[in-house]
């Protein structure tokens, strides 16, 4: 089978003046070797691609695939994670992952919440704030109580986390806003900090087929900044974090519920991760949705946890694949229709 490979190079990017942070969620020369060398494996010719611009070149040209294997992130606005997707689509061409709907919704921290909080599944108490003159007239942190966590709202990789994320009085939320505010250009959501332990839960499958393959914790060690899963402890996880499969039944069973209703509510597909913290009566809450999560074998969350629960990575992108095949049939049905 030919699979077309749609990816976001991190290098190509760099060259371009973008920084270390601004091209955080973009993947290594060494990630997209082994994912080609890996589905090479799997049987299949892959056709490197690279970022939306140069898919829209080869679209233009007429070139296609029998399925595109996408990891683009995008790099402008809410929803670049759905641009390429979106154009594929266009195209009638099937892809992997989460759709255009689905990819837009999870980077709106807020959207996704609500959406989450709507279904009965347990999420924290937040609040948008859109300009420091907006977060003057509002009292909305009186209501929800401090300590308070404050993030970008449509970033990832923990892009804007830091300690100084758990605010403990107005003056520090105001202080925190107008970093986020300046450094970011965008939103900011402020949500109730829970003090408790941090996991995240692999699931694989679209719809009422889908599992959770294990519950990963994330544990921080004294080199890491304090508290919070931040951004460079993200980039630097091999010396600031330890990743532990969790073996005990009943957060299993609870974790595990709270992801796979999270995953389905929000329309995930193929593979993806929810990510959950407890209160501090130790009750977990969902936090974020990934549906496009990382996969380089030994960094990613995802392909850790796998490998941690007996999945080798092979059989990880062979399953993503295998899912997303089953949605094949009706893109040749659209495109015979045109």
């Amino acid at each position: 089978m030919r699979i077309g490979f749609t990816y976001d190079l991190r290098r190509d990017y760099l060259q371009m003046g973008y920084t270390e942070e601004e091209t955080g969620e973009f993947d290594s020369d060494e990630t997209i070797q082994l994912i080609e060398e890996t589905i090479r494996g799997l049987g299949h010719d892959v056709i490197r691609i690279g970022n939306i611009f140069s898919l829209t070149e080869r679209l233009a040209a007429g070139e296609t695939w029998d399925i595109v294997f996408n990891i683009t992130e995008g790099l402008h606005g809410r929803s670049r994670e759905a641009q390429v997707p979106a154009l594929l689509e266009a195209y009638t061409i099937p892809y992997t992952f989460s759709d255009p709907l689905t990819l837009a919704l999870s980077l709106d921290k807020a959207m996704t919440k609500s959406m989450v909080r709507d279904a009965g599944i347990p999420t924290p108490d937040f609040f948008i704030v859109t300009s420091l003159e907006a977060l003057k007239a509002e009292k909305k942190d009186r209501k929800i109580g401090y300590p308070l966590f404050v993030k970008p709202l449509a970033e990832g990789t923990g892009k804007g986390v830091t300690p100084e994320s758990i605010v403990h009085h107005r003056k520090e939320l105001t202080a925190q806003c107008r970093r986020l505010l300046s450094r970011y250009g965008q939103p900011v959501i402020v949500e109730s900090y829970l003090p408790g332990r941090e996991f995240t839960v692999g699931i694989l499958g679209t719809g009422e087929s889908a599992r959770a393959v294990g519950v990963l914790e994330v544990e921080l060690l004294e080199s890491a900044d304090p508290l919070v899963y931040s951004f460079l402890n993200k980039e630097f996880c091999e010396e600031r974090v330890r990743y532990t499969l969790v073996l005990d039944h009943s957060i299993i069973e609870e974790a595990s519920d709270i992801a796979l209703r999270s995953y389905r509510v929000l329309g995930c597909r193929d593979a993806g991760r929810i990510d959950l913290k407890a209160d501090g009566q130790g009750r977990l809450h969902f936090l974020e949705a990934n549906p496009l999560a990382g996969l380089h074998p030994t960094h990613s969350d995802l392909p850790i946890l796998c490998s941690q629960a007996g999945l080798p990575y092979p059989e990880l992108l062979n399953e993503i694949i295998q899912s997303a095949l089953k949605r094949r049939v009706f893109f040749n049905e659209k495109r015979q229709q045109i």
